[in-house]
């Protein structure tokens, strides 16, 4: 009888452990979903970005300095590598806040023929660049959080991928932007 129960109250240990070990490796597999998910709307919301400063600075309404310094900060997101891609964003964020900065320049802007419409995409893919970024942070700092637990890191629940990182780059959004 004593056996008998010895080998129940084990088995249910058993059970119980590997339901919750199953627990924790499917919730690490939806927090690598989430932040994979979370990765791929910050690259969107910077796509979109560069796109949207592309239009503006090809749409002629600008003078050509300005116009040039915003492709060329544009372009440079574009084509950076990995390792430069924080560097090249934060350039194109200091870029659409020393032009968009500019006295009286959203009235001149919002009078040009179809600059209205230019600025109101501008500053909506400046809006979500920030949101994707905080979001895509968030998601990395609980996904850290649940890979370093002991027993992620014991029974190597995360498999072989990589630590995730932090997307930090200089992403304020204009001052003139900000305040309205």
């Amino acid at each position: 009888m004593t056996s008998t129960v010895i080998i129940l109250i084990v088995g249910i240990v058993v059970v119980l452990t590997a339901v919750y070990v199953s627990w924790r490796a499917g919730r690490l597999d939806r927090l690598h979903i989430r932040l994979e998910l979370a990765g791929q709307a910050l690259d969107a919301a910077l796509l979109q970005r560069r796109s949207a400063v592309l239009l503006l600075a090809g749409s002629r309404i600008l003078d050509p300095a300005t116009s040039l310094m915003l492709a060329t900060a544009a372009q440079e997101a574009r084509i950076a590598g990995p390792e430069e891609r924080e560097r090249a964003e934060s350039d194109l964020s200091r870029t659409i806040r020393a032009v968009v900065d500019q006295d009286r320049f959203r009235e001149k802007l919002a009078e040009a023929p179809g600059g209205a419409d230019l600025l109101e995409e501008l500053d909506a893919v400046v809006t979500k660049v920030v949101y994707s970024r905080r979001f895509h942070n968030n998601a990395v700092g609980v996904t850290r959080t649940a890979q370093q637990r002991w027993l992620a890191k014991t029974l190597r629940l995360a498999g072989h991928t990589d630590f995730p990182r932090f997307f930090e780059i200089d992403d304020d959004p204009p001052k003139s932007m900000a305040t309205e």
